[in-house]
């Protein structure tokens, strides 16, 4: 309660400055970030303390510093932002009260989202290497006019290290933590001339089962107490250390590869090769999941290997007279597999389940200066082709046999185009305004071949959607220590293939059917920023905000041809559907004070709140994906050689009473009183031993608390020791 009140009163106490914020050193000198530099709000460059939009920002220095297992865990120890977790090779971020496909990840101007992205949880953003990342920018609320659809809680667009002319380096790191036994492999090599340069960047990951914390513990919920393994029938054997999260373990490997090629100040070529692929990465929540009788639910349950493969090309072109000062153009093509495999203990059938896709992209921006005027517009083209197949396996006969696809049989397309407007006016050194327009268009088509799993009186289903989406702010900047703003948006999210075409049993005698009457869910939102900066020192930051969400998708019942139920799979099932039935509300504040106390002496703190009601239910319920009470508070010490920073992490307790009873927040995996409070404290240090080599080491949970971050299904690390020692040539 104390530590609640001590993050209250920091928020409400001071006075705020949001433009500028220490987020981190170079290593060598402090590094003051006043004139940051984002493109998150307008695809362009343009200094954050010009943007009203809420927006974070980790450097490649502080990337370095955290020196994170995946760029899951970088997100958690981003202010603003939450992480779920159903399995260890998982990171499901929240903002703002929304998460998943209501969450827009971008890498190198490239959206990730894709038309099988679920409203549940994803495990998609540790596909990106933090390793071989130069900065993550997070911008919070609705992003619809500058990217479209999905952005209804915020952007996360994760920028690649890029190659450097005239410049030949080779930096390799090796790492091992112990809570999961990890050990980390990873180098890259720059190679760079006048006008040529080429970056490599290969990780390799290897994670062991995951060790959760031994101390506070006031249930039995969240130890396993016992695992299976196959031999000739399945056993279930006892976990001899409860603690240890069996099954949790997985590999990853990934692989980055540029080239640049520029012909002359106005002219650069850029080559992007991203490929990321995991073994096995076992769905820990399921394998702990216990029958009445207290042994195993299931024997096997986890995803294929995770594959992604991203290549692209991009125009730079700077200077066409009368048209545009800078273009970007990127043409991009993306390959992704994932699967699900799942056996229920003691059968010998196992589901197999496969979806691929094959997505193309073209995003054309263009910006424009005349005199206190700027202009952004462009135009983007995303088409989705998705790919479903299962079978059944019988492990012991090695037989199979059909089985029902997740998504249609006979493939699905999702064609979506948008051409946006965004403009600035400078009225004079005080005043700003911002606006902008997008108008958006898709088509969807999902096919049914097979009858026997997909009995319905049609075999395709069609949608296409229009959303037109804007946004306005007013900046004020008094003198150059003061920020006040205040801004308007909108968001949308039109549905795809996992909204319309999946096809299910969700409980046995329960059927999820397709519904062509879906519209796209809608955001309106609008939020203030007033903040404070004193000798380029100290800086304070508060943002509040207020958004209203409408025809939220959700399953309820259904009438399937006039009828309530249907048969399917020999069950008459009770017939339900996605539908655009909620309306709910949404409101918070987050703050963030950086201080430099002495000389090499730092401290930052930051909060967020978010509350949630659904305004279509009576009485109202609490709105999913809504994380409790949360904040960090850090003091960092720090000269020419050597850095050490030492942090407190706390999250506030999440009532059953604010749990959505049909949410995505797993409710099963909650304590019988909710989701408890956690306070954490870490350390981390680094040394520069020499020019050419640095060892860094992390303690984190260090009183070793057992508790699991809201809505997570596999509980958070234990005690967690860190060492690896990096090599600069």
């Amino acid at each position: 309660m104390s530590t609640n009140f001590y993050y209250v009163l920091l928020l409400f106490v001071m006075p705020v400055f949001v433009q500028a914020q220490i987020i981190g050193t170079t290593g060598e000198k402090d590094t003051l970030y006043i004139k940051e530099v984002v493109i998150i709000a307008s695809r362009f460059q343009e200094r954050k303390e010009d943007v009203s939009q809420q927006v974070e920002l980790v450097h490649a220095n502080r990337l370095q510093q955290l020196n994170a297992a995946s760029t899951a865990d970088v997100l958690q120890q981003t202010p603003g932002i939450l992480v779920q977790k159903s399995q260890l090779g998982g990171g499901s971020p929240m903002l703002r009260g929304f998460e998943a496909s209501r969450v827009l990840l971008v890498v190198d101007g490239v959206r990730l989202n894709n038309a099988i992205y679920r409203a549940g949880h994803l495990q998609n953003a540790i596909t990106m290497d933090n390793l071989a990342l130069d900065r993550v920018e997070v911008g919070f609320g609705p992003g619809g006019v500058s990217y479209g659809s999905d952005a209804l809680g915020g952007v996360i667009h994760f920028h690649t290290k890029d190659p450097q002319l005239n410049n030949t380096s080779l930096n390799a790191l090796t790492r091992y933590s112990s809570a999961a036994n990890e050990s980390t492999i990873s180098f890259n090599v720059n190679y760079g001339n006048r006008n040529k340069a080429s970056f490599t960047n290969i990780t390799w990951s290897s994670f062991g089962d995951l060790r959760q914390g031994a101390y506070q513990l006031k249930t039995d919920t969240w130890k396993t107490p016992f695992y299976v393994e196959h031999q000739t029938t399945d056993v279930v054997n006892t976990n001899d250390n409860p603690y240890v999260q069996k099954k949790s373990g997985y590999q990853q490997l990934d692989i980055l590869q540029k080239v640049l090629f520029k012909g002359n100040e106005k002219l650069a070529h850029l080559l992007n090769f991203q490929f990321s692929t995991s073994t096995d990465v076992p769905r820990y929540d399921r394998l702990a999941q216990l029958q009445s009788n207290g042994t195993p639910q299931y024997a096997e349950w986890y995803y294929g290997p995770q594959k992604r493969l991203l290549g692209s090309y991009q125009l730079q072109f700077k200077g066409l007279q009368g048209l545009f000062n800078q273009s970007n153009i990127t043409a991009a093509y993306q390959f992704i597999e994932e699967s699900r495999h799942d056996r229920r203990l003691n059968n010998s059938s196992k589901n197999n389940r496969t979806e691929m896709l094959n997505i193309f992209s073209l995003n054309a921006d263009f910006n424009k200066t005349l005199k206190k005027h700027e202009l952004s517009y462009g135009l983007e083209l995303v088409n989705n082709d998705v790919n479903s197949s299962a079978h059944a396996l019988n492990i012991n006969t090695a037989i199979k046999t059909s089985l029902s696809t997740r998504y249609p049989d006979g493939g699905s397309q999702l064609f979506s185009a948008g051409i946006f407007f965004s403009h600035r006016w400078e009225i004079n050194k005080k005043w700003l305004l911002a606006d902008g327009l997008r108008l958006s268009y898709s088509d969807l088509n999902s096919k049914f071949r097979d009858q026997t799993f997909f009995p319905f009186p049609f075999n395709t289903v069609t949608q296409n959607n229009t959303a037109l989406n804007g946004n306005v702010s007013l900046l004020y900047k008094p003198d150059n220590n003061w920020h006040l703003s205040i801004l308007g948006s909108t968001g949308f999210r039109v549905p795809n293939v996992d909204d319309l075409s999946k096809v299910f049993e969700s409980v046995p005698g329960s059927i999820i059917v397709p519904n062509p009457d879906l519209k796209p869910e809608r955001t309106y939102n609008t939020e203030m920023t007033i903040g404070r900066r004193f000798d380029n020192q100290t800086t304070f930051s508060m943002n509040g905000f207020y958004t209203w969400y409408e025809d939220a998708i959700t399953t309820q019942p259904f009438l399937f041809n006039g009828q309530s139920a249907m048969m399917y799979n020999g069950v008459l099932s009770k017939v339900t559907a996605n539908v655009n039935a909620q309306k709910a509300y949404i409101y918070g504040f987050s703050g963030d004070v950086s201080i430099l106390l002495i000389k090499n002496l730092k401290f930052r703190s930051n909060a967020t709140y978010t509350y949630a009601r659904i305004t279509s239910t009576n009485p109202e319920q609490a709105l999913d994906h809504i994380p409790p009470f949360f904040g960090m508070s850090s003091m960092s010490y720090y000269n020419n050689k050597y850095h050490v920073e030492f942090s407190v992490q706390h999250n506030g307790a999440k009532r059953l009473a604010d749990f959505n009873p049909n949410g995505e927040d797993n409710l099963p995996q909650a304590t019988p009183t909710g989701m408890p409070a956690w306070t954490i404290l870490n350390i981390r240090t680094g040394y520069q031993l020499s020019k050419a080599f640095k060892i860094q080491m992390a303690l984190e949970n260090i009183l070793d608390q057992n508790y699991r971050v809201f809505a997570s299904g596999i509980s958070a690390p234990c005690r967690n020791f860190i060492v690896s020692l990096r090599g600069n040539y």
